[in-house]
């Protein structure tokens, strides 16, 4: 692993995807601190705990991770959205966030991450 360790939330609704990630997640160096599915669950966890970055199903069983994304955001804690599907299901406010394409690729997963943190420093060096 290149950067620094990361604390990570894993919003994913299908329990193998979510473990093929953790393991990827945890051979890399990072602590998978939160693995969750209901929406309402991960907004309270994404509001309270201390997290370095997520990854974010978009479509959790029909109900989209957009709202996680609205309080990680708030937060200022870079967030990363994963799909089967390519980046079509992303919209309006989240239209131009990272996605990471299913099934995963452990280059691409590292990629990703190191530039959504570069994303939020820099965020937080421009923002007031």
């Amino acid at each position: 692993m290149t950067g620094q360790a990361k604390r990570v939330l894993i919003l994913e609704d299908e329990f193998l995807v979510a473990m093929l990630l953790e393991d990827l997640l945890l051979e890399m160096g990072h602590q998978v601190v939160g693995s969750l599915a209901p929406v309402g669950e991960a907004m309270t966890f994404a509001d309270q705990a201390d997290i370095d970055l997520a990854i974010l199903d978009i479509n959790l069983a029909g109900t989209k991770s957009f709202p996680v994304a609205e309080v990680l955001r708030r937060r200022g804690i870079p967030f990363v959205f994963a799909t089967g599907y390519g980046s079509d299901g992303l919209t309006g406010d989240f239209e131009n966030e990272l996605t990471l394409q299913k099934p995963y690729d452990p280059d691409e997963l590292m990629r990703t991450i190191e530039e959504a943190s570069a994303r939020a420093g820099h965020r937080q060096h421009i923002e007031p």
